[in-house]
């Protein structure tokens, strides 16, 4: 029997139930007391992979919530480090730990939440039971679906390609693979969608001017023409792409620059905090940004993951013409077409059920508390049929907590509500703005810990636990606990589902191939 709850999203108090038991005391620990680096015993990147650019990822630690009763994150549509992770592993060698970011595996893969009802643009479920790495733990599973929306009735398109085809984009993975993965893209433009290119590479030029869907022909001739060489002048790319998505603003529509590279800007603006300045200000104007990463050896995944979360957009790699197709056709709707803007989510534990929390993952995204419900701060954007995933893995009131603990506090003791012994494990509350909105809306809802049994629950809960057991193994994690290859390739093979396109059965595959690397 289906146990997956749905918060059903209103301007009230939403009642959801879901599952967890146990209850008494646990010891304290301060926000930043725990937070343990990954502990990974990985390859290194060999020499040729050494100017790939990752920023370190200090994992999240466990949190009391008698000393921090919030947890706030932007959420993250990206699905850019799964995909170079299986790169990683398709070459033979484990990745980096930095490149494995946990939340963007696990939202790589489509969980079939339900559909969406209400005013609202997205629907909201929450099912809990036992952490499979650690079953004396609970894993709280937090799931939020984008409306789906038919193709035909997607808004019309205002695109400016903006294609790197400078000398580090020669190689076949490279500028070949991003003129196949656009000629895909162009294959699905209606009429009353409109495309320009431009390209950069010592300067900035415009290959084609918007031009309408209907004359697909001419926009695959400006992509076939396409040759590699010269530096890479990003920063002059982007404030000419800008600039003809401007000109040609449709008010309503999805006006979107689409950046593909390899990150590795040289001439110009070309410094992290200079693009992501430069990017910001842009993004004032209603013109959305997506990022698709290429390539191999000089790859630089922070820069591209940066650029994207400061133009409102998402960042996906392309390391095949099968992933060109899951992001370019299987999911136009979600990286193209923006349904919620700024969404953020903040999750308060009750004390009187939870020991300590931990969020997997989303280390990168992290808000202070003030920031859930300040209108002025950034955050992630939904996409059309997107869905967005976070795992919490939760101590029960009166087990120990892992990591260090603190003496007990002398003037921060709080009564105890009414609500805190209602039984209730988290309130959720997420923040959104319309597209083209500057006031954000509110949505709660409150989770249960039923008691559910592992083997009871969702397709959805036990693989989307799986690609979290694998990623927990990947970094290396100090939290993976009893965490192993076996249990991550059982899981995900018993939790298949519908798989329409055999993405997890390709996920079970690459856990097997991680499986032997680590050997």
């Amino acid at each position: 029997m289906r146990r997956v709850r749905t918060l059903r999203p209103s301007l009230a108090l939403l009642a959801a139930t879901l599952s967890l038991g146990g209850c008494g005391g646990g010891g304290l620990s301060y926000p930043d007391a725990v937070r343990a680096p990954a502990q990974a015993a990985v390859a290194e990147a060999p020499a040729g992979l050494d100017r790939e650019g990752y920023d370190p990822i200090r994992e999240n630690a466990f949190f009391d919530p008698r000393v921090a009763p919030l947890s706030t994150f932007s959420i993250d549509v990206d699905t850019a480090s799964y995909a170079n992770v299986r790169r990683f592993l398709g070459q033979g060698r484990l990745p980096p730990p930095d490149a494995v970011r946990i939340e963007e595996m696990i939202n790589y893969f489509d969980y079939a939440y339900p559909e969406v009802e209400g005013p609202h643009p997205f629907s909201v479920v929450a099912e809990v039971s036992a952490a499979p790495w650690n079953p004396a733990h609970r894993l709280v599973h937090v799931g939020v679906q984008g409306r789906r929306i038919d193709l035909a009735d997607l808004p019309p398109s205002n695109l400016v390609f903006l294609l790197d085809v400078s000398g580090s984009m020669s190689a076949p993975d490279k500028l070949p693979l991003l003129q196949q993965a656009f000629a895909l893209l162009v294959e699905q433009l209606r009429p009353q969608d409109r495309v320009a290119i431009v390209v950069y590479a010592g300067a900035a030029g415009l290959v084609l001017d918007s031009t309408s869907g209907d004359e697909k022909g001419a926009i695959l001739d400006a992509l076939g023409s396409l040759s590699a060489g010269g530096s890479t002048a990003g920063g002059a790319g982007i404030e000419l792409a800008y600039a003809v998505a401007q000109r040609h603003f449709v008010p309503g529509g999805n006006n979107r620059v689409v950046l593909a590279t390899d990150g590795d800007f040289n001439v110009g603006v070309s410094s992290d905090g200079g693009l992501v300045r430069l990017i910001e200000q842009k993004r004032a104007s209603g013109v959305f940004l997506t990022v698709l990463g290429f390539g191999t050896g000089n790859y630089q995944d922070a820069k591209m993951e940066k650029l994207s979360n400061a133009g409102n957009g998402n960042a996906a790699y392309i390391d095949s013409l099968l992933e060109a197709r899951k992001v370019l056709v299987h999911e136009l709707g979600g990286t193209l077409t923006t349904i919620a803007k700024d969404v953020k989510v903040q999750v308060e534990f009750n004390p009187a059920e939870v020991a300590a929390y931990r969020l997997i993952g989303y280390e990168n995204r992290l808000l202070d508390a003030q920031d859930f419900a300040d209108d002025r701060k950034d955050a992630g954007e939904l996409g059309a049929g997107h869905s967005v995933t976070a795992l919490y893995e939760v101590v029960p009131a009166g087990l120990p907590v892992p990591g260090a603990a603190v003496d007990a506090l002398r003037y921060q003791q709080a009564a105890a509500t009414a609500a805190a012994g209602s039984g209730e494990l988290a309130t959720v509350k997420l923040r959104y703005k319309a597209p083209e909105g500057d006031t954000s809306t509110l949505v709660t809802g409150t989770v249960r810990d039923e008691g559910l049994a592992l083997g009871a629950t969702s397709d959805a809960f036990r693989f989307a636990s799986a690609v979290a057991e694998l990623g927990l193994l990947l970094r290396g994690s100090a939290h993976r606990g009893n965490a192993s290859y076996p249990s991550v390739v059982e899981r995900a093979r018993g939790a298949l589902g519908a798989d329409r396109h055999g993405y997890r059965r390709d996920f079970v595959a690459l856990a097997e191939r991680a499986e032997g690397l680590a050997r």
